[in-house]
């Protein structure tokens, strides 16, 4: 291993060093009667989301592997989050990166992305994001990170301070230690894979949900046992949801799935805005109507437990999109009956 490699390492498991966990929020303004809710806010990493985890661990995997020298480009397709995080650690170490992703990424992110150094090159539609990586990879001989591929195997599930550790970790003190159920959305599928398996190495009864925007196919894919489904289209649930089944999906870890309309999505992320004072991403909304839903079918079974969730992001990087009234009525359309059922939940 050379000396550059050798000292690029160290420099990421420095960084780790210095940075802190993230925060268990437990949403007490819920009055479900019996059910905990907690919000795992993975939003205060240095690069603002739940993907510093995964860019730490994708850029450890690679060289570790012998795949990233100070000569290498790397190039990522992501449609926002990861390659801010991808962007923050190849600039760490001093190595140029570029970013495929769609045109209708958020400014807030490519923003991001070029204040930490990296470049954004841009597709007209999500389906083309793989195949233009590895175009623009061979171009600069460079090296395709190919979060889709490696996410499910870069990160230990077994521990090492991983998301699933941390969890149950944050929840040994609470009145339901054990969660119920984690409900967890799925873009390469990576932290699902290691949440699952954590949970069957350390032999919990915790119930592992995965939650899918409309135009995904991981959805239909679980159960139909179908890893070759494809869509013509790509999520409208930025950082969440494919066209095509990823290699990081584990099937064989998640026991059960919810789709999840994309509306639903919305309306969930501005309601625990408005209610709690929580201004997180679309996934997030995502994740929350899953657990809401996981709630209400433990109440009518009268079980009684936890559920944890993700905020993967905050809001802030969604002002002109997702926050925005025109452009989700534009792009996503009406939220009305969603809003009506939220507006049921007692809040405090």
């Amino acid at each position: 291993m050379s000396h550059w490699v050798s000292k690029a390492i160290q420099t990421i498991n420095a960084d780790f060093q210095r940075s802190a966990d993230t925060h268990l929020i437990k949403l007490d303004q819920l009055a479900i009667q019996g059910v905990d809710i907690y919000l795992k806010d993975e939003s205060t990493h240095p690069t603002g989301s739940l993907k510093h985890r995964l860019a730490r661990s994708l850029f450890l995997y690679a060289l570790c592997n012998g795949k990233i020298n100070q000569n290498t480009t790397v190039i990522e397709a992501s449609s926002g989050s990861t390659a801010v995080s991808e962007a923050y650690f190849a600039k760490m170490i001093g190595i140029p990166f570029v970013a495929v992703m769609p045109r209708s990424t958020a400014q807030s992110k490519i923003a991001l992305i070029e204040r930490y150094g990296g470049e954004c090159h841009f597709v007209d539609c999500p389906t083309q994001m793989h195949s233009e990586a590895k175009r623009v990879a061979n171009e600069l001989n460079g090296y395709f990170m190919d979060q889709f591929l490696y996410a499910e195997r870069a990160t230990d599930w077994r521990g090492n301070n991983n998301i699933a550790e941390s969890i149950f970790e944050q929840m040994s003190a609470e009145p339901h230690p054990i969660p119920h159920t984690i409900v967890m959305s799925a873009g390469t599928g990576g932290t699902s894979a290691t949440i699952g398996r954590y949970i069957r190495y350390k032999g919990l009864t915790t119930k592992l949900m995965v939650v899918d925007p409309q135009h995904s196919v991981f959805f239909d894919s679980f159960y139909q046992k179908d890893h070759t489904l494809t869509s013509q289209r790509g999520s409208r649930i930025e950082g969440i949801g494919r066209p095509q089944v990823e290699a990081s999906f584990q099937h064989d870890v998640i026991d059960t799935m919810l789709r999840v309309p994309d509306a639903a999505s919305i309306a969930t992320m501005r309601w625990l805005n408005e209610k709690m004072g929580i201004k997180a991403g679309p996934s997030t909304g995502t994740n929350l109507w899953g657990a809401l839903n996981e709630a209400q079918a433990m109440g009518k079974e009268g079980l009684s437990g936890s559920i944890v969730t993700l905020m993967c992001d905050s809001g802030e990087r969604y002002k002109d999109t997702y926050y925005n009234t025109s452009w989700v009525e534009s792009n996503i359309g009406e939220t009305c009956e969603f809003d009506t059922t939220l507006d049921r939940i007692k809040v405090a």
